[in-house]
């Protein structure tokens, strides 16, 4: 089937149902389900058909999850009234496809009234709380022993600083693991507690440099991303310099205010954030060259595939017990407990 044929196929959509159904959770959409309700924009783009004429694909999202959605009548006016981050009304109907995926096919598209949703329903929260969060994130603070990190950290994570009123809402990705508010605070935590547990038991390590690289290694994410959790996205800076490079000189710039803080200490930890992806080719620009370093980052890179099996899991529709291909874990995750 050619696209045309296949956007000709897909545009013989049944007339809009009314909005007076009852809003479903995307993850819960059967094959053939009428839609109507309010949902997030994450993402738009406007193509063109190969006669010219535009047709619009969203992506849309609520707290379990997100859905292509697809028009093809008043496409740039649709376009226009979706932008990423607005709460959209959406009417249409939800289709499955082997070749072309699941879709919904708009009927009808406007802009969401106050009193028609509650944004704890369009944007996915971590499942701890920020308060819990927060409070184991200050017990291991009070174990670095080495007061020139510790002094360094507060720099960070101080109750009432701009860093960590920033930190503690940041998601960790935009897509594929904990991806929303809070979702930065709760990876950092993950890692840099199983690195202090993981220190103890390899010999070499000095556990303080690795803590402390651990809990400052995704700390450019903080201005990487942007801060609208209904449509998480890079920023200008994320885009143009990256996160490990803004992280790189954040710490710097804060290491240089430190009269006479210790250059070995100074480099070890810089080291860690520059090398945590592990590879060039994952954007590193230099590789784990030290135990602390290859501890982070083997430990962060666990953190961040486990964090997709969270995501799929909160995705997965009642009953079934595998995810769909997912590109982070280059298959499918299963879930059998969880659908016994």
């Amino acid at each position: 089937m050619s696209e045309q044929t296949q956007l000709d196929s897909l545009a013989q959509v049944d007339p809009a149902p009314t909005e007076t159904a009852l809003r479903i959770p995307l993850r819960d959409l059967e094959d053939g389900q009428r839609v109507s309700g309010v949902y997030a924009v994450r993402e738009r783009e406007l193509r063109r058909k190969r006669n010219g004429e535009p047709w619009l694909r969203l992506s849309v999202g609520d707290a379990s999850g997100s859905a292509e959605a697809v028009a093809w009548e008043d496409a740039e006016t649709r376009y226009a009234l979706a932008a990423p981050g607005t709460p959209v009304f959406v009417t249409g109907i939800f289709e499955v496809s082997e070749r072309w995926g699941a879709k919904i096919k708009l009927a009808g598209l406007r802009e969401a009234q106050p009193d028609e949703y509650e944004a704890e329903e369009l944007a996915a929260e971590s499942e701890v709380s920020l308060e819990l969060l927060e409070a184991d994130l200050r017990s291991l603070l009070a174990t670095i022993q080495e007061p020139r990190l510790r002094q360094l950290l507060d720099l960070f994570f101080a109750e009432g600083t701009e860093t960590w009123e920033r930190f503690s809402d940041a998601p960790a990705a935009k897509i594929y693991h904990q991806a929303y508010r809070h979702g930065l605070l709760e990876h950092t935590l993950s890692v840099a507690q199983a690195v202090s547990a993981a220190a103890n038991f390899f010999p070499g390590i000095d556990r303080d440099v690795a803590v402390t690289g651990a809990l400052l290694h995704d700390v450019g994410k903080t201005v990487a991303y942007n801060d609208d959790p209904l449509a998480i996205d890079l920023t200008d800076a994320g885009r143009l310099q990256g996160e490990i490079p803004l992280g790189y000189y954040l710490v710097r710039r804060r290491i240089e205010d430190f009269p006479g803080f210790d250059p070995g200490l100074a480099q070890a930890v810089l080291h860690i954030i520059l090398s945590h992806h592990g590879s060039l080719e994952h954007g590193s620009p230099v590789v784990p060259a030290t135990r602390e370093a290859v501890l982070v980052h083997m430990i962060d890179n666990l953190g961040g595939r486990l964090g997709s099996f969270d995501r799929l899991e909160r995705q997965l529709p009642a009953g079934e017990s595998w995810s769909a291909f997912d590109r982070a874990l280059s298959g499918s995750a299963y879930f059998g407990q969880r659908a016994a």
